[in-house]
């Protein structure tokens, strides 16, 4: 009886890992526990040496043993990311307290939030700042493309400071808004600069320092929606927004010409849009219930793990559009 109920939990704890339930593929699974292990043991050994005020007093190995190998709160993370199970379905399955697996999830995920974002062709480069994304894209001759997102949260307890902030103008919920950061192929750059839902999505990235980027890296150009204009009108040659509806009295050709450019311009930038959407595919993407004070947190793990997937994907070389004659006309 007891060796069967082994092999049930075994099952549990293998069927975890699948990518249905953790959101990554298994090669990339391995990968991850080939990268943050040696940190996360760095981190722990650090923790332990502060907590003694010195160096080891007894014998490595020594002491109470982890409930959960690095693999396994590895994984149970990746569980609560994907899916947002609580706390108490993973313990299930390991046999350990929901506490245990609580502070597991909250060990991981700050090591994953440290990692930053895959750049494409790049290898054990990541970007972790708005000047590191800057200047790759100055360096590779990258053309960014920026869009906002939000993402509903818990409403602040009455009476707390600040709470009108978090209300959103545009879902009049309560919301935190991230701006997303992609080349032109829709695979993830950078994604953050995390404000409360009720600023506006230009406001947001003024307070990152964008506008100083630009100033810095004149090269460097971006795509972005009618949200962003006021950086348009400051950055002329390098920010491109949608043209501006024409008057009802304007002529028919001008309307004409305006759908055009509107419409070159939405498909030059909708590769963005579909990058915020593998975010939701993330069940804390789409309405977070922690704490607001780990969402950021939280945010950036997520992120990490879909930039390392983008990433891989090909780069797809733009070919030249020039009319060529198949065959000479004289012949």
């Amino acid at each position: 009886m007891l060796s069967a109920l082994l092999v049930e939990r075994e099952r549990e704890v293998t069927a975890l890992s699948h990518p249905a339930f953790c959101g990554v593929s298994r090669q990339h699974l391995g990968e991850l526990l080939d990268e943050l292990e040696p940190q996360w043991q760095a981190r722990c050994e650090g923790g332990r040496h502060d907590r003694r005020r010195g160096a080891r007093r007894r014998q490595a190995g020594a002491g109470p043993k982890y409930e959960l190998t690095f693999r396994d709160r590895l994984v149970v993370t990746l569980v609560h990311l994907r899916t947002g199970l609580t706390h108490e379905a993973p313990a299930v399955a390991y046999g350990v307290g929901s506490s245990t697996v609580g502070r597991a999830i909250a060990e991981i995920r700050t090591v994953l939030a440290e990692r930053g974002f895959a750049v494409p062709d790049r290898p054990g480069l990541r970007l972790r700042t708005l000047e590191d994304v800057f200047a790759y894209a100055e360096a590779e001759g990258v053309a960014l493309r920026l869009d906002g997102a939000e993402t509903q949260v818990r409403r602040p307890r009455a009476g707390r400071p600040g709470r009108r902030a978090f209300v959103s103008g545009k879902r009049r919920q309560n919301t935190i808004k991230t701006t997303t950061f992609s080349d032109g192929q829709g695979r993830m750059l950078f994604s953050g600069v995390e404000r409360p839902g009720r600023m506006h999505d230009q406001s947001a990235v003024r307070t990152e320092g964008i506008a100083e980027q630009f100033r810095q890296r004149p090269s460097v150009k971006a795509k972005v929606d009618s949200g962003y204009r006021g950086l348009t009108k400051e950055f002329p040659h390098q920010v491109s927004a949608p043209p501006k509806k024409p008057t009802d009295d304007a002529c028919e050709g001008e309307k004409r010409a305006w759908h055009e450019a509107r419409r070159r311009q939405f498909s030059a930038r909708i590769c963005v849009e579909h990058t915020n959407a593998e975010l939701r595919l993330w069940a804390p993407m789409r309405r977070f219930t922690g704490r607001r004070e780990t969402y950021t947190q939280t945010h950036r793990a997520i992120a990490g793990l879909i930039s390392d997937r983008a990433a891989k994907r090909p780069t797809r070389r733009e070919h030249s559009t020039e009319l060529v004659l198949a065959r000479d006309a004289a012949s």
